[in-house]
């Protein structure tokens, strides 16, 4: 399972990256907003910033709704590095400019997705990655795990390459769980995924054995 982080936060992404097991970043403009990144040009600018901290694909945003607005926003943020994926919404006009992009062999990330359907139109638009939002699922009682499992079992049944990235992830068994039904790749908080290191058995352990080295070392 491929680790992303879901920020636009430098010193996360950049804490993530040195503790070796991260695979990719996601953004979008609310992350964007959120770190006080506003203005084209700071924003293109925190973009290859991003791709400079990590070796991995860097999701970056269009903020157009119509394909010809995709499709010029999208070409450049492709040409800023070649770690960009290009994210499109989920929508008539986000398939389109995917498929465009695809026949390009430009990487493409379908966001805001909240149905199998929806996943299945993605895989056969040739995106890259598409994205269940399982935890906005799970604050409206659906439950966002079965979308992942449903949407891996029609991927398996004919083969598509598209990756599964289970995004807005809430909590540690978010990702313990979308792993054990085959998600491709998880995107969350640097706390989540900070959170898989966390055992109280882990904690009395350690504390027990360098009690015993202080011991035996006076």
């Amino acid at each position: 399972m491929k680790f992303f982080i879901d920020t636009a936060n430098l010193a996360q992404i950049k804490e993530a990256q040195e503790l070796g097991v991260l695979d990719g970043v996601t953004t979008n403009p609310s992350l964007m907003a959120k770190e006080g990144i506003t203005g084209k040009n700071s924003i293109l600018k925190h973009y290859v910033d991003i791709c400079n901290l990590t070796d991995g694909e860097v999701s970056a945003e269009v903020n157009a709704v119509d394909y010809e607005g995709m499709i010029k926003e999208g070409e450049e943020l492709a040409d800023l590095h070649e770690q960009i994926v290009v994210k499109l919404p989920m929508t008539k006009e986000g398939i389109r400019a995917c498929k465009y992009f695809s026949d390009r062999e430009i990487k493409t990330n379908m966001t805001l997705v909240f149905s199998a359907g929806q996943a299945l139109l993605a895989a056969k638009a040739g995106a890259t990655f598409v994205s269940p939002f399982i935890g906005r699922l799970d604050d409206v009682s659906t439950d966002g795990l079965n979308l992942i499992q449903e949407i891996r079992e029609i991927y398996d049944n004919y083969g598509y390459e598209t990756q599964i990235l289970a995004a807005s992830v809430r909590h540690t068994m978010h990702i313990i769980n979308c792993a054990k039904i085959g998600a491709d790749v998880m995107t969350g908080p640097l706390s989540v995924i900070l959170g898989l290191l966390k055992h109280p058995l882990t904690d009395i352990g350690l504390a027990q054995f360098m009690a015993d080295f202080e011991k035996g070392n006076k």
